[in-house]
């Protein structure tokens, strides 16, 4: 779990809880007053800055690294109860030139239909697009959120504890249960969690306030600037960033409260090894207490059909040791395998041997269950392998984004997106540009799908002590939290960060040390999108991830200067690194339903085009042995801030955003099947091509009809 802050019923003034909202309008105060002082020392500090890195090279500290604990995904057990506070929520938005009222006004110490009108707001759901008000659709600054609920009285118990755990609000918040401040947490799209069992009122009506704040700052990740501007009537609070998706801002997953025994298992880690046809599988298991010896774990796997396949004990202070299977399933991705994806139950029961009887007692405090797969990953300058095997990648980069709710978790939706990854015969995506839900990752491993895990940082620039140390923070986050997911198999800690500065060199070597210090057994990669002359963040990486336009934003309409063009970028990134390479962007805007002969930009027949050219080159690619995989930009259109260049959004999609194919889909799932038919050795859909013509197999006078 994360920190909770002291539950003193009134918001913290210190500067380390500050909105971003709020830490805005204090520079807006008192950047006049600063100004004489910082046009005299610009010229002097910056020739001075200018010295340093020329002489000794950008230089960030190390050792102020967060740690994470807990966080454990909530599960119903023998020991535990799950209770959902997803529905309908009170909702209010601050006014945007006031952002910090409701803290001054505490309108946490009562219902928020006291201190403003409210609205009904859904949990989970981005807010911006429920109403029919542009106002809040592009709201910057806070919203509040209330709502009641009961606990039961048999959860007051001496013996159990409450938590209350969210999947992600976004980006900044803080909680309140019944007046008493609980939680703040920074950072969209990762979960955090409190112990409330002090707060609560058993058997009872108890409110939930939650305070966001979607204001993105240059010492935020992702990075972004606020700015005051004129508008008819006034001045308004303007967010800016760059990258291109629309910041969806609210409650995005799932708020639960869940309890625990007062002794309970706080985490779980697991690694796997392969060794022949037997798996070997590490845990590690925490507890929330420090009792010697006389705590116990008892760890048993079982596999699909619930068949215990392997049992271990031991007893604490130091509760880890491992398990080995004979005849073990790997987990294999999709169509590398005819049974992808297989899962095993791990279940951990947490035991205390009592010796004040005249026989000791051993007692059960708690039961936590997760699926685990073997699986082990190698990779070396040429390849990443996986179970012994060479992975290519056949894959996308994807949203969450749909139409209404925004990122906001929906289950259908994410159904549909799986069958669709499937159906299209794709075998992974990256999470583009942020964490994913849990319930994703989880689908993820039941299907097989690779996944390339990126943190939430895009178009990272401004190099900063504070940011490299909120960098970190979100990928420590994010590898506690997906650890034990053995469809990830790598992780990304940038999206085309801006690595032709000088400063990205010692950023992104200490970035990418960190993450290997987390988690050793998967490689680091990034999505980079500048020069390969020019990048200084590509040597510290273990495979090089690049995007590229050929064809759109460089030299749009072109057909002809795609294929050379890639294959050249991509034996040139091959070349100077030494490491494996794959092309994590490529692709075409394209406007449904618009045909155009011959091709034209933004048609669906432009789009087929320079996938087809696309296709070439990774073919030429392949045979040259380092390229290893192709991820097309997007799985589907999505939405973006407005701007003249976008119609409704990214169209980039080969799927509308309601999910439907346009014409390039069909021409993807033909190549990415026949990929995995000639790699993997599967077996082609009866569906893949259309029946056109008789090939001369037959005598079509003497077939049956």
């Amino acid at each position: 779990m994360l920190k909770a802050i002291p539950s003193s019923g009134t918001a913290s003034t210190s500067a380390d809880w500050l909105l971003p909202s709020t830490r805005w309008w204090q520079s807006q105060v008192t950047s006049r007053l600063a100004a004489w002082f910082e046009a005299f020392t610009f010229l002097v500090m910056g020739v001075i800055g200018y010295m340093v890195n020329s002489v000794f090279g950008a230089m960030f500290t190390n050792g102020n690294e967060t740690s994470t604990v807990g966080l454990l995904y909530p599960r119903e057990s023998e020991t535990r109860d799950v209770k959902r506070l997803d529905g309908m929520w009170n909702f209010v938005r601050s006014d945007p030139s006031n952002p910090s009222q409701g803290l001054r006004e505490k309108w946490f110490n009562d219902d928020l239909s006291k201190a403003r009108k409210t609205i009904q707001m859904p949990v989970p759901s981005s807010y911006n697009d429920v109403t029919e008000d542009a106002s809040l659709r592009d709201h910057v600054g806070t919203v509040w959120y209330d709502r009641k609920f009961f606990v039961p009285r048999s959860w007051g118990t001496p013996d159990q504890r409450v938590f209350v755990r969210f999947g992600s609000v976004h980006y900044d918040s803080i909680v309140w249960i019944n007046g008493q401040q609980v939680l703040k947490h920074e950072f969209g799209h990762l979960p955090f969690e409190a112990d409330i069992t002090s707060v609560l009122k058993f058997g009872s009506e108890n409110r939930i306030t939650v305070l966001c704040d979607n204001v993105l700052l240059q010492v935020t990740i992702p990075q972004g600037k606020v700015q005051n501007q004129p508008v008819d009537g006034g001045v308004e609070m303007v967010q800016t960033y760059t990258f291109d998706f629309f910041n969806y801002a609210g409650i995005h997953r799932s708020v639960m409260l869940y309890t625990v025994p007062r002794v309970f298992i706080r985490d779980v880690a697991v690694k796997t090894n392969l060794e022949g046809e037997k798996g070997v599988l590490h845990y590690v298991v925490e507890t929330n207490v420090n009792t010697g010896h006389d705590q116990q774990v008892t760890v048993k796997l079982l596999d699909r059909n619930g068949t215990v396949v392997a049992v271990d004990e031991v007893n604490g202070p130091l509760l880890q040791g491992e398990l080995a299977v004979n005849n073990v399933k790997p987990w294999w991705p999709y169509l590398m395998h005819e049974e992808p994806g297989y899962l095993y139950n791990l279940e951990v029961t947490l035991q205390y041997k009592s010796n004040e009887a005249s026989e000791p007692v051993e007692q059960v405090y708690d039961v936590y269950r997760l699926k685990v797969g073997f699986r082990v990953l190698e990779w070396n300058s040429t390849a990443l392998l996986i179970n012994g095997q060479p992975i290519y990648f056949r894959g996308f980069g994807r949203h969450e984004d749909s139409d209404i709710r925004g990122k906001g978790l929906d289950y259908a939706l994410l159904t549909k997106d799986f069958n669709l990854l499937k159906w299209v015969g794709a075998n992974a995506y990256r999470t583009s540009h942020y964490p994913y839900s849990e319930e994703s990752m989880q689908f993820a491993d039941e299907h097989g799908i690779m996944i390339i895990d990126e943190c939430p940082s895009v178009d990272t620039e401004n190099y900063s002590q504070i940011l490299l140390e909120k960098h970190k923070a979100s990928i420590e986050q994010l590898i506690h939290r997906d650890r034990n997911h053995p469809s990830v198999v790598m992780w990304s800690i940038a999206n085309e960060p801006r690595t032709a500065q000088f400063a990205a060199d010692a950023y992104f070597e200490a970035v990418a040390k960190y993450t290997r210090q987390l988690d050793p057994t998967r490689p680091v990669t990034a999505a980079i999108a500048v020069n390969v002359n020019d990048d200084k963040a590509a040597k510290h990486l273990d495979v090089v991830s690049f995007n590229r336009y050929n064809g759109w934003y460089a030299n749009a309409g072109k057909l002809n200067m795609i294929t050379n063009r890639v294959v050249e970028e991509a034996q040139a990134w091959h070349s100077k690194h030494g490491k494996p390479v794959l092309m994590s962007e490529y692709g075409a805007d394209t406007m449904e339903g618009l045909h155009m002969l011959p091709a034209y930009i933004w048609s669906e027949d432009y789009q087929s085009q320079v996938f087809s050219r696309h296709f070439r080159a990774f073919d030429q690619l392949r045979r040259a042995k380092f390229f290893i995989g192709e991820f097309v930009w997007n799985f589907a259109d999505f939405k973006t801030a407005q701007t003249y260049t976008r119609v409704g959004g990214n169209k980039k999609g080969i799927f509308t955003r309601n999910r439907q194919p346009k014409a390039a889909a069909y021409l993807l799932r033909q190549r990415y099947h026949a990929l995995a038919e000639e790699l993997d050795k599967s077996t082609l859909p009866d569906d893949l091509f259309l029946y056109t013509a008789d090939n001369g197999s037959t005598n079509p006078e003497k077939s049956e009809l």
